[in-house]
């Protein structure tokens, strides 16, 4: 955001951080009351959701738009791709069985709010930027996000396993979906965090003048390498079946590394560098 915040901008995102928190204190009640008394019901936590997604949606477009192109600074990629995290999440959780996402999702999208607030920065897009560079960003940030929540998915399966295998399963274990559906949920969203990120590598070589310029060589092979970390996965899950832990280490070291890649060079750049 800009350096200057009117008041009804401040109140606005002390809003939303206030129904993130909300909606995620609901997601939680939900999976530490095992019975129905007294159990929030699972809409009042979808309802505040997606109240406080409309309004970080709001912030981020008087942040993002500017006159002189898409303010695209660190904290304001790091917010809009939480943003797009707690959009993918809030609609699949109207149909699948992923409330426990909230419980980590939302409360990380109400501090990125806070942190693209007390820290702005500029980093510019010019406004004639064209099409297929635009194209390249979007897949990329969704690619980053449907397998940011693959692996908020995968450190909630390794806490269930664990518990499970000691056979102390606490109230917020035994809320949670049988092992092999939480299994399931994480796959399909590797699947298709690996398609996008498919499609984003494949749109910055076609589109980009040299993915392999020196300030972006970095990203570029970091990325290849986030890319080989799935695709082992995906092949070792149809060849042999993969699944477990085995599943969960090829998981977040896929997504660290892509990580790594989409805001590590970022924030050397910019917070380190000054540049």
């Amino acid at each position: 955001m800009p350096s200057f915040h009117p008041m009804e901008n401040t109140l606005i995102m002390i809003a939303a951080v206030i129904l993130y928190i909300l909606s995620g204190a609901v997601f939680t009640l939900r999976l530490l009351k095992t019975e129905k008394a007294g159990r929030p019901p699972k809409t009042t936590g979808l309802v505040l959701g997606f109240s406080a997604l409309l309004l970080h949606g709001y912030l981020l477009y008087l942040s993002l738009h500017t006159m002189q192109g898409v303010n695209f600074s660190f904290f304001n990629a790091v917010s809009f791709a939480a943003w797009v995290i707690a959009l993918l999440y809030l609609l699949a959780a109207l149909s699948k069985p992923i409330e426990s996402l909230g419980v980590v999702l939302l409360p990380i999208a109400a501090c990125t709010l806070l942190l693209d607030y007390f820290f702005p920065g500029v980093r510019l897009l010019p406004p004639d930027t064209n099409w297929e560079l635009r194209a390249h960003v979007i897949s990329s940030i969704l690619a980053y996000s449907v397998l940011a929540m693959a692996a908020v998915q995968a450190v909630l399966l390794a806490i269930q396993d664990r518990h499970l295998r000691k056979h102390h399963p606490g109230g917020f274990i035994r809320a949670l979906p049988p092992l092999q559906t939480m299994e399931g949920l994480m796959f399909e969203m590797i699947t298709i965090g690996f398609i996008l990120l498919t499609l984003a590598l494949a749109s910055g070589f076609v589109f980009l003048d040299d993915m392999f310029a020196q300030h972006l060589v970095h990203k570029t092979l970091l990325s290849i390498l986030a890319w080989l970390a799935f695709a082992v996965l995906l092949w070792g899950r149809y060849r042999f079946g993969w699944r477990g832990r085995t599943a969960i280490r090829w998981t977040l070291t896929g997504f660290i590394v892509l990580a790594l890649a989409y805001f590590g060079s970022k924030a050397v750049v910019e917070l380190i560098l000054k540049r």
